[in-house]
């Protein structure tokens, strides 16, 4: 039974996470619509379960000659690796599905291929916009991995460890948010990214009339948008383990500090990525370049200076 209890925790905490990520979503949606109050909260308790309802009956679309294998690969591929970066998080000490000595390594790995996911998911559909967004989203990939692997370096030096579990431990007295609060404002860049959302949403935004996901229907895109919040629920999850503490609270240590925690950052990412603006594809290549990752890399030598002094 013990042997049960890290994937039993896993998977409550990445199911409840993810309906508070579709409740959030609509209530922030109702809010930008200035609709009226009466009966609000009920209406966005209730609105993602009706879009499931209506997805689930809904015709799937079909284009010309599309590679239909990676065509439904893809949103399974998300949601796997966003169920392999939370499987790296521990739930509370010696908790975690995947205990690894390098698991920010791995953490690594699943923000690189889910590049290659959201690729798919555009390239396979034979079809311009499609394929456009799916471009416009590699082309931000390699600055904001580079972003994310300075930053997490960063938050490792404390625990001498590429294992978040020991990243979790070494914040016992104080949180690397305190140590290094550049990095966790640049971290949480990189969950809207991962996550498709707001002025990071280059592979599914609006102004391709859902890039990626535009050609898709029904029961597919219903897996598309699961993963999309699953990816989220596991960014905070590691946002959380990385600089705020993780399962350490002020009075014993457990998993609810740690869904506390990423419920705050779900809501604050979910609030961002309705309210920032988002920038022409070319003006963001430049900022990240330029601007951010240069960033990164200053949070990464003031981390290693803190950890020496």
């Amino acid at each position: 039974m013990s042997a049960l209890m890290p994937w039993l925790g896993t998977l409550v905490l990445l199911g409840g996470s993810v309906v508070f990520v579709a409740v959030i979503d609509s209530l922030a949606f109702a809010l930008i619509a200035q609709r009226p109050p009466v009966n609000l909260m009920r209406d966005a308790l209730l609105a993602p379960w009706r879009a499931v309802a209506v997805s689930l009956v809904r015709q799937q679309n079909r284009t010309e000659h599309p590679d239909r294998l990676n065509w439904a690969l893809a949103p399974a591929l998300y949601l796997a690796l966003a169920g392999i970066g939370l499987a790296v998080v521990p739930l509370a000490p010696g908790v975690a599905v995947i205990d690894s000595s390098a698991s920010v390594v791995l953490w690594g790995a699943v923000e690189t291929l889910t590049v290659i996911a959201v690729f798919l998911h555009g390239w396979s559909a034979n079809a311009p916009l499609p394929l456009i967004g799916a471009y416009r989203y590699a082309a931000m990939g390699l600055p904001i991995m580079l972003l994310s692997m300075f930053v997490l370096i960063g938050t490792a030096l404390p625990a001498q460890s590429l294992s978040v579990a020991d990243i979790v431990a070494s914040q016992h007295d104080v949180w690397n948010v305190l140590r290094q609060p550049l990095g966790l404002l640049l971290f949480l860049l990189l969950g809207l990214s991962l996550s498709l959302r707001g002025p990071f949403d280059y592979a599914d935004s609006a102004d391709l009339a859902g890039g990626t996901a535009s050609e898709v229907s029904g029961a597919a895109r219903l897996t598309w948008q699961l993963a999309r919040h699953a990816m989220l629920v596991a960014f905070a999850a590691m946002a959380s383990s990385a600089f705020l503490g993780g399962y350490l609270g002020p009075v014993r240590a457990g998993p609810w500090w740690l869904a506390l925690k990423m419920l705050v950052l779900i809501t604050l990412l979910v609030g961002a990525g309705h309210s920032l603006a988002r920038l022409p594809p070319s003006r963001m290549l430049t900022v990240l370049w330029t601007v951010l990752l240069p960033l990164s890399f200053l949070d990464l030598a003031l981390a290693g200076v803190v950890a020496l002094w």
